[in-house]
């Protein structure tokens, strides 16, 4: 690296949820690297990463935020399309 261009030292993150822009001084957010399986279950060292702000942590959507974005890319079930417990026969 020449020692005459600037080096940017902060590459800004978006939340994965909101696309909001995640600025340095949120020590809330977090990135999550979602390992991906085979059909038998085993790691095949390939992952999806999630980046959640720290606003959308505070509002305690992060769980259900990362299950719909994990079912957008096929990584687990969408979760809407299971029956409710009002639905099931007793």
């Amino acid at each position: 690296m020449d020692s005459n261009k600037k080096a940017d030292l902060y590459i800004p993150r978006k939340c994965s949820a909101t696309h909001r822009l995640i600025h340095a001084k949120d020590h809330s957010s977090v990135q999550l690297n979602v390992g991906h399986l085979d059909e038998n279950g085993v790691y095949t060292k390939e992952f999806t990463t999630f980046v959640l702000g720290g606003f959308i942590r505070k509002k305690g959507e992060a769980d259900q935020s990362l299950n719909v974005l994990a079912a957008k890319r096929g990584l687990m079930k969408d979760l809407q399309k299971f029956p409710t417990s009002d639905q099931f026969d007793e």
